[in-house]
């Protein structure tokens, strides 16, 4: 009578698996995700309903409640030098920062995909102007560019959106060329140059949503150095003008004030640094994911 063979025992344990790389990528990309997510959502989400608060008039001021510690009866980030609310003019003020930072974060990854996606997917003279202005751009000092361009054209919110948008485009022009330099070797662009389609839509049609994910990320990490960037135009008095009250602006006007009234700088900076490190850990965690997912679905295989 034969011995039944029963199977043998796998190497890899449930252990094992919980401790692999691709486990731990995917944990690590789903903490910053949901960190991220929160850490963003606290400032857009206060910013995007500002209107809708229960708020005081953000440039009511009283004289005689200038300067109120935070947590004060009806001021719960305190008052500023003239006496307005602060978490008021705080939320309005994000309006117009997330406005210019979004717009601008469009208009540069329109432009930079579009000319690294011409760059890398026709090469020869395309190619060349389109490296060449971008090594031009690179070697220009950003925030003297951006202050000599508002200078002359004047501090208007489109002026300064066109200006973050133009000093952003080459960080997603760079990505786009390089992925579309891979896209267009690939086995699918040449049986669609042999079906006869032309270069322009082999180009939109098929490379371009191929290397539009991981474009996407780069534009939303440029988001936070849009905000930044608008903020700290802002704080040098080159940003949008008064009646607006954005962040750098808010930052500006209490930096007179910090021995003696904190609040007026640090909370306007706390939420900048919030929305700043949210953003970029979603990007992160996308960024992250992507990866470990292929690896799993690899070792599943």
């Amino acid at each position: 009578m034969s011995a039944t063979l029963s199977p043998a025992p796998s190497a890899v344990t449930a252990r094992d698996l919980r401790r692999a790389t691709a486990t731990r990528q995917r944990r690590s990309a789903r903490f910053k995700l949901w960190v991220g997510a929160v850490c963003a959502a606290l400032v857009v989400l206060p910013v995007a309903l500002a209107r809708a608060l229960p708020l005081p008039d953000a440039n009511a001021q009283n004289l005689a409640a200038r300067r109120l510690p935070p947590l004060t009866e009806g001021h719960l980030f305190g008052t500023d030098q003239l006496g307005r609310d602060l978490l008021a003019r705080i939320l309005l003020g994000g309006q117009v920062s997330l406005t210019v930072g979004v717009l601008a974060v469009i208009v540069s990854g329109l432009i930079g995909i579009a000319a690294g996606s011409a760059a890398g997917y026709f090469g020869g003279w395309v190619d060349t102007v389109v490296s060449r202005l971008l090594e031009a751009q690179l070697a220009l000092p950003l925030l003297m560019m951006l202050l000599l361009v508002v200078a002359l054209f004047g501090p208007s919110i489109p002026v300064i959106t066109a200006v973050i948008a133009v000093a952003q485009w080459p960080e997603v022009a760079r990505l786009t060329r390089s992925l579309v330099l891979v896209e267009r070797e690939k086995p699918y662009v040449a049986a669609a140059r042999l079906l006869g389609l032309r270069g322009w839509s082999v180009l939109g049609r098929h490379v371009i949503p191929n290397i539009v994910r991981p474009a996407a990320l780069v534009i939303l990490l440029l988001l936070a150095q849009a905000v930044l960037l608008e903020s700290s135009l802002s704080f040098l008095g080159a940003g949008p003008q008064r009646p607006f009250a954005t962040w750098g602006r808010i930052i500006s006007d209490g930096q007179a004030y910090l021995t003696t009234s904190w609040w007026l700088v640090t909370l306007p900076g706390l939420v900048i640094a919030l929305l700043v490190v949210g953003v970029n850990l979603v990007g992160d965690g996308l960024r992250d994911r992507v990866p470990a997912l292929k690896s799993t679905k690899g070792a599943q295989t």
